[in-house]
């Protein structure tokens, strides 16, 4: 059978308009990670109709990613994350173009990784802290929108980052901390709100020494589903989008929606709270 596009998004129509349609089969995206939340957020915007991505990982499949990665199969153990995704998206649209960074993203090809992108979706692991300021540093630097949904328990944190409003360095501010400090910054940072908190029935699986914590696929899924929304309204200029130092947490669990809002990002009062008791427990 020959690849249709049309046909192929054919059922997107409605919920936007063909014109919409073809606007989005020329729009270009950057995901830099295809691990916990990067290769769910790459099919849902495939299948959204973009036809042209970025993407970068350096990892390979193991079994530890079944619980939640989109390209993790018995299958696909030991190959690597970035040609398995890309495959996938082909399988999806053949007519896909996709420039790969096998060596993930660094200050030589950064500039090469936002040629011609027009979002960025943020999916580098939580503990890779200098390669997300450089490529937030970037996406503000050439105008470039930038989106990051956050997997935590089993909801999504939500916040953007878009040109002429607060940046991720006004909103985080991670200078001058330890690095231990500054993913915890980070962290309150991605979820003021803290509503996954009330039910991590083993805190001991969030250790922050050993790079590594608890995660579903419930919270993939749905941090894709809502930055893929996000991303079709930025990507065609309708609709509101929360941005930076506002955000959205959704909680499955608690049943949850809260919109938070952190003047001066960790600055505020509030933040310096949250950091204070976040530090104790996880330090």
């Amino acid at each position: 059978m020959a690849y249709c596009y049309n046909d192929a998004v054919s059922r997107n129509i409605g919920w936007v308009t063909e014109a919409e349609q073809a606007q989005l089969a020329g729009k270009k995206v950057a995901i830099a990670g295809l691990g916990g939340v990067g290769g769910a957020h790459l099919v849902t915007l495939t299948r959204l109709g973009v036809t042209a991505f970025s993407i970068s990982d350096f990892d390979i499949f193991e079994v530890h990613n079944f619980n939640r990665q989109e390209g993790a199969l018995m299958s696909t153990v030991g190959q690597k994350k970035l040609d398995v995704m890309k495959q996938k998206v082909l399988d999806i649209n053949p007519e896909s173009k996709i420039d790969t960074y096998p060596e993930g993203v660094n200050e030589s090809n950064i500039d090469a990784f936002f040629e011609g992108v027009d979002l960025y979706v943020d999916s580098l692991d939580f503990f890779a802290l200098d390669a997300r300021k450089l490529a937030f540093r970037k996406c503000h630097e050439k105008g470039i929108p930038a989106i990051t949904a956050a997997p935590l328990g089993m909801g999504c944190a939500f916040l953007a980052f878009i040109p002429g409003k607060m940046t991720f360095d006004e909103y985080f501010q991670l200078e001058g901390y330890t690095e231990e400090e500054q993913l915890i910054r980070f962290l309150i940072g991605l979820s003021p709100s803290m509503l996954q908190r009330s039910y991590l029935v083993d805190a001991s699986r969030a250790d922050f020494k050993a790079r590594k914590g608890p995660s579903t696929h419930m919270a993939v899924d749905l941090c894709a589903g809502i930055a893929g929304t996000n991303a079709l309204k930025i990507l065609l200029g309708r609709g509101d989008v929360i941005y930076a130092p506002h955000g959205l947490h959704f909680d499955a669990y608690r049943n949850k929606m809260s919109k938070t809002w952190r003047p001066g990002g960790n600055s505020n009062p509030l933040q310096k709270i949250a950091f204070n008791i976040a530090k104790k427990i996880l330090l």
